[in-house]
């Protein structure tokens, strides 16, 4: 359900555009092929409708019918869409890179123990979740620095990990968006794929640069945040993750965060040469059903009215 909400948009968003011309094409359809449309302009319209009790909304019920339908249509050609389409590989899970900052806010304990020892707890269960699928790891702060190639040996990612401290940053600060186009750089190399996982408390990158920087890359981004689940929230992280259209996993004292992060990034798309775009699950069929329901109620209606004006006439 958090996926549908965070992740869902339109694959083809353009065609929502014809909505209007749908109503526009429906409602001049609706004025010619009224039956009454010469009566209209010789009857008092309170006499006519008086006359027809009981048989008008027989005459428009139909055509109401008929505009849902083809307002239904063009949602499912738009394309919704909330998840990425699997890898065709299904044993060979595509890498993941996770990009841990250690600057010094990750050092505040939240309470005891700090969000930096939080964070490396939660990559060794990573670790263990993806035992024996590729997992490679970045440590960034106001630089970024590749720390372990993606890996199968994912044991040795969160022994790594658990080394990582503000101490041994050369720079102190938040440069999400190198740490994004180092990742980049290592999953291209790779040319399998994959996707990146930004462990963070928040984010203090600038937003612009973090747009730029997305615009280099296909790859699927999400979020693991890491707080205290009663702290304070801090809205930066989340503005970031709608920059980089990328879902966030709040942290959770047990594994549920783990097993979305890890259920995401199993469907993480394999790269393919000149793909520059994440490729996303068509699910407007889906609305097909739900097309059929209301065409069998239309006419289902449609008889019931007729019979109705049969036995009143």
């Amino acid at each position: 359900m958090r996926e549908l909400i965070t992740d869902f948009h339109f694959i083809r968003p353009a065609v929502l555009l014809l909505i209007p011309v749908v109503i526009a094409i429906w409602w001049l359809w609706q004025r010619r092929s009224d039956p009454l449309r010469g009566w209209r302009k010789q009857i008092d319209p309170d006499l006519l409708k008086a006359l027809l009790v009981g048989r008008e909304s027989s005459l428009r019920g139909p055509a109401q019918w008929v505009l849902v339908v083809w307002l239904v249509s063009v949602v499912a050609i738009a394309g919704p869409t909330w998840r990425l389409e699997p890898s065709p590989f299904a044993d060979d899970a595509t890498p993941l890179m996770i990009l841990l900052k250690s600057d010094v806010s990750m050092d505040t304990p939240d309470p005891a123990p700090s969000r930096l020892e939080r964070a490396h707890l939660k990559i060794a269960d990573l670790a263990e979740a993806r035992k024996g699928q590729a997992l490679g790891l970045i440590a960034y702060s106001g630089s970024a620095h590749l720390v372990l190639p993606p890996t199968r040996d994912t044991a040795v990612v969160a022994e790594m990990a658990a080394e990582i401290s503000p101490e041994i940053m050369p720079v102190r600060g938040d440069r999400l968006d190198l740490a994004l186009l180092e990742a980049a750089r290592v999953l291209t190399r790779g040319e399998a794929g994959g996707s990146i996982l930004v462990v963070a408390d928040l984010v203090d990158s600038d937003p612009e640069a973090l747009s730029s920087a997305r615009k280099e890359f296909p790859f699927p981004v999400q979020f693991l945040q890491i707080q205290a689940p009663d702290a304070p929230r801090d809205n930066s992280l989340r503005d970031a993750a709608k920059v980089l259209r990328a879902g966030v996993e709040m942290l959770s004292v047990d594994d549920g965060d783990i097993n979305v992060i890890v259920r995401r990034a199993s469907s993480a798309p394999v790269a393919q040469s000149g793909d520059r775009s994440d490729r996303w699950e068509e699910s407007g069929y889906w609305l097909l059903p739900l097309l059929g329901l209301i065409l069998l109620a239309s006419f289902r209606r449609e008889k019931n009215e007729l019979s109705t004006g049969e036995v009143s006439a």
